[in-house]
């Protein structure tokens, strides 16, 4: 998919990666781009740098998730990419117990992290269907792939949210319904900023903005996995081709990490 000429909506979009998303789809062209965030200002204040639509919406909340579908539709036009980029980071509380967080945080990780992608599927899949195309980007995170020391519940609905998108292109590809998958490792955001120095520890950090020229080029090759760390592939074979050595490569990296080393 080329961008250029496309109405896109972006949920997330206030800052971080989403932000920088919006302002490199819009470079490309994007005939219109819907700017959703939790937070209004930040919404309306990414909107204004690329003459976008603003919207304030909880993506953990199905209501929430239409309406902004539905109003994104009603002044722009028909959804031809819908960025679900939305997402939650909870730490474990205790650094060595991985079910400290509380039910609530799991909960939240669960709806944000997995369920926001599954409401605008079902809000959408309907009229792209009619239509015989459309486009979803769903960010996952390189821990849907390896995981997140330190961070269950983001480790587990990430990898929740990789299945997701797997099922959507399996069972939707025929009808034109096309899919791709972030996989960025650490990016320079606020996500990343609140987990500390622990994230910059294991690899490369890329600025939001490189992150969203992977996009670019991910969108316009129709590529399932989109990589920004190229070595997030090696990791993944790695791990395929021998899990028990991978664990134990894991397991020393987390002592690593606790002992400060």
């Amino acid at each position: 998919m080329r961008v250029a000429g496309k109405t896109i909506a972006v949920t997330g979009g206030g800052d971080g990666i989403g932000r920088a998303l919006c302002q490199r789809l819009s470079a490309e062209g994007a005939k219109a781009i819907a700017v959703i965030d939790i937070d209004r200002g930040r919404a309306e204040e990414a909107a204004k740098e690329i003459d976008g639509l603003a919207l304030q919406a909880d993506v953990a909340r199905e209501e929430d998730v239409r309406r902004v579908i539905d109003e994104s539709q009603e002044q722009l036009g028909p959804i031809d990419l819908f960025c679900s980029n939305a997402g939650i980071l909870r730490p474990d509380p205790a650094r060595a117990d991985c079910v400290s967080s509380s039910n609530k945080d799991w909960q939240a990780s669960w709806d944000v992290n997995l369920m926001s992608h599954v409401y605008a599927a079902r809000a959408l899949l309907p009229s792209m269907i009619a239509r015989g195309e459309g486009y979803f980007l769903i960010t996952v995170s390189a821990a849907g792939l390896l995981n997140q020391i330190g961070a269950a519940a983001y480790s587990v609905t990430k990898h929740a949210a990789l299945g997701f998108a797997e099922s959507l292109a399996i069972t939707h590809g025929h009808q034109g319904i096309k899919v791709s998958a972030l996989c960025p490792q650490v990016v320079d955001t606020p996500m990343a900023q609140s987990v500390g120095a622990g994230a910059a520890a294991v690899g490369r950090v890329l600025t939001p903005e490189a992150v969203a020229e992977a996009v670019i080029q991910g969108l316009e090759s129709e590529t399932f996995l989109i990589l920004p760390h190229e070595e997030t592939r090696t990791y993944v074979a790695r791990k395929a081709a021998d899990t028990e050595r991978w664990l134990s490569g894991m397991q020393r990296m987390r002592a690593d990490l606790l002992s400060g080393a």
